[in-house]
């Protein structure tokens, strides 16, 4: 088994769908992001890939996922803290909560908080194409502490 194909991944697909050149090193890049169960920044993103690959620089990532977003196979997203993080655009539409204390992201679907949106635009004349929603809260404290 040659090394590349150990590191096929579903965003490695995606990028050969849109054509794209996929060299060693994003070809690494896409297997991290698409093992990651989380939203990585490019400094979380680099110390993965390095792990996998020691020869890969941060230009070399700050450019792949550069090229991944305009492709459209990543979305970045800015849930404070001062950095952007990404998630893969194939997993449809979906809703965010940031512990405020942690930074920790979670991520929820709930048909009927879609349903209600949807009531919402069409009162006002419109339909949804898609949502947007960041929940930030803080851990409610047990009762006795």
């Amino acid at each position: 088994m040659k090394t590349d194909d150990r590191l096929d991944s579903p965003i490695a697909a995606m990028c050969r769908e849109k054509g794209m050149k996929l060299t060693g090193q994003r070809r690494t890049i896409a297997h991290v992001l698409s093992e990651s169960d989380d939203h990585p920044d490019v400094e979380e993103l680099y110390r993965r890939a390095t792990a996998v690959d020691p020869h890969i620089s941060i230009a070399t990532v700050y450019r792949t996922v550069r090229l991944f977003e305009e492709k459209g196979i990543l979305r970045r997203r800015d849930f404070g803290g001062g950095r952007a993080r990404y998630e893969t655009t194939d997993h449809g539409d979906h809703f965010h909560l940031i512990d405020v204390d942690t930074g920790t992201v979670m991520e929820f679907d709930d048909d009927e908080l879609k349903a209600l949106l949807a009531e919402i635009a069409a009162r006002m004349g419109y339909e949804v194409a898609t949502t947007r929603l960041e929940l930030y809260g803080r851990r409610k404290k047990k009762k006795g502490r």
